[in-house]
């Protein structure tokens, strides 16, 4: 089981941002919190369960053991993991209250 954290780091509001994703929920969620993010940033998506990440708590995830991912190095791999995390989505509505 495995954590990891991409290098699409796609700028938003003047920062840099990845995306870390999981094996497990759990194992994304015990990651999250060892990062110090609140469990309201889980983006619980259709497009994947994930967490998004600045470039330093990207680094800090490496640090603490995340695999680094290369969306174009490592495609074949990626597409697995983003699988894994669509099949994480809870299948709520996001507008759903």
């Amino acid at each position: 089981m495995s954590v990891y954290v991409d290098d699409a780091i796609t700028v938003w509001r003047g920062r840099r941002w990845a995306h870390l994703m999981a094996d497990t929920l759990g194992e994304l969620h015990a990651m999250a919190a060892r990062l110090g993010m609140p469990r309201r940033a889980f983006q619980d998506k259709r497009s994947g369960a994930h967490y998004d990440v600045s470039e330093d708590l990207r680094a800090d995830a490496l640090r603490l053991g995340a695999i680094a991912i290369s969306r174009h190095r490592d495609r074949e791999q990626v597409r697995a993991i983003i699988r894994i995390a669509r099949s994480q989505w809870s299948g709520l509505d996001a507008g759903a209250s």
